[in-house]
């Protein structure tokens, strides 16, 4: 059973950095395409940014420049480095990753205070 775990969420005042880890287990294949979401109360989950096996990236207009996603496929783990953190950027973030179907993870919260 493939399980997608995050951690590193927490509250971070405006301009701070966080840095986000989902690691993925059960699975004995490689994901094509890992991806980090996100959902703030009364919205829509949102595209955050996504990342192939062969390390392309694309992010959200509203990230990029800020946000940096990587992965290391040797820990099938991804990553998304959060710099300059805005009260915008509150949500919870999810992991998401494409292999025979597609996974997601529980969870982790972003609190950005002003």
């Amino acid at each position: 059973q493939v399980q997608l775990v995050e951690s590193g969420g927490g509250l971070v005042q405006a301009g701070g950095s966080l840095r986000l880890s989902c690691a993925a287990s059960g699975h004995s294949f490689a994901f094509n395409t890992m991806a980090w979401y996100r959902q703030a109360p009364g919205n829509q989950r949102e595209f955050v940014a996504r990342i192939t096996r062969v390390d392309n990236t694309n992010y959200a207009s509203s990230v990029k420049g800020r946000f940096t996603i990587s992965r290391d496929n040797a820990k099938n783990t991804v990553y998304l480095q959060m710099n300059s953190l805005k009260p915008e950027d509150t949500a919870v973030y999810y992991c998401n990753a494409i292999g025979l179907t597609t996974y997601w993870g529980q969870g982790t919260q972003v609190t950005v205070s002003s």
